[in-house]
């Protein structure tokens, strides 16, 4: 009966998870996709959190596939540009798309 119970889990698990990163089934990214995207955007906040210049928590940073989408607020626009360096300099970006606002 246990072996019966896991084996039924394990099927519905298995199930569950047949058509994710495949176009058209709900989901984009692959497994694999997902964690560089998370490694990206945590290597970034980091980035920004060791820099005296940019706030890390001000700057909201949204990564799909290596694209790098930043929001929030900045200062001024030296801050602005050097949050796009940044970005740009994280091993895995593919590009940048700074929405960061000057001012706040």
């Amino acid at each position: 009966m246990k072996t019966l119970l896991i084996a039924s889990m394990l099927a519905l698990g298995l199930a569950g998870c047949a058509g994710y990163g495949q176009p058209g089934a709900g989901g984009t990214r692959t497994a694999g996709q997902a964690i560089d995207d998370a490694t990206i955007g945590t290597r970034l906040k980091a980035a920004f959190a060791a820099d005296p210049q940019l706030s890390a928590l001000k700057i909201n940073v949204d990564t799909t596939q290596g694209n790098v989408k930043l929001r929030g607020s900045v200062k001024n626009m030296q801050e602005w540009r050097k949050a796009g360096e940044v970005a740009r300099g994280i091993e895995g970006v593919k590009s940048v798309d700074n929405q960061l606002v000057i001012g706040g």
